[in-house]
This record gives C-alpha cells, sequence and structure tokens, in this order.
C-alpha cells in the first residue's frame, strides 16, 4: 500500500476550486442565457456541464502519479 501524498488533499482542494470558480462563472451568465430561446438555454447549459471535466484528467494524473504528462 502506498503512502499518502499532500498531492490528494491539495488536488481534492483545487477541483472543488474548479466546481466553484465555474458554477460562479455561469451563473454569473444566467440573466442572459436565461433570455435566450429554451433551445438554446439547454445547449449552452449542457454544454456547460460537460466542459469543466476536461482539465479534471491532468489534474487526477498529477494527484495519483505526480506527473502531468503520461
Amino acid at each position: 500500500m502506498s503512502e499518502p501524498t499532500w498531492r490528494k488533499p491539495v488536488g481534492m482542494i483545487a477541483i472543488l476550486t474548479l466546481i466553484t470558480g465555474w458554477v460562479v462563472l455561469i451563473a454569473s451568465f444566467s440573466a442572459e442565457i436565461g433570455s435566450l430561446h429554451w433551445a438554446l438555454q439547454a445547449i449552452i447549459y449542457l454544454v456547460a456541464g460537460v466542459i469543466w471535466i476536461a482539465p479534471l484528467k491532468p489534474l487526477l494524473r498529477w494527484m495519483e502519479l505526480g506527473q502531468w504528462k503520461a
């Protein structure tokens, strides 16, 4: 069993910070998005709900292996 490192708690805080920042950013545009057609709103929120996942892969790799690239 590997010994715990400082990377996991720091990575967890980074993930929570990323999610919080993304939510605040998207919510700050809610009035503008809310004035759009419902189909366009759905597309915007679908993309916004998925795109925040992209930075997680290198962050999770760093948390596990201590390196950014494979």
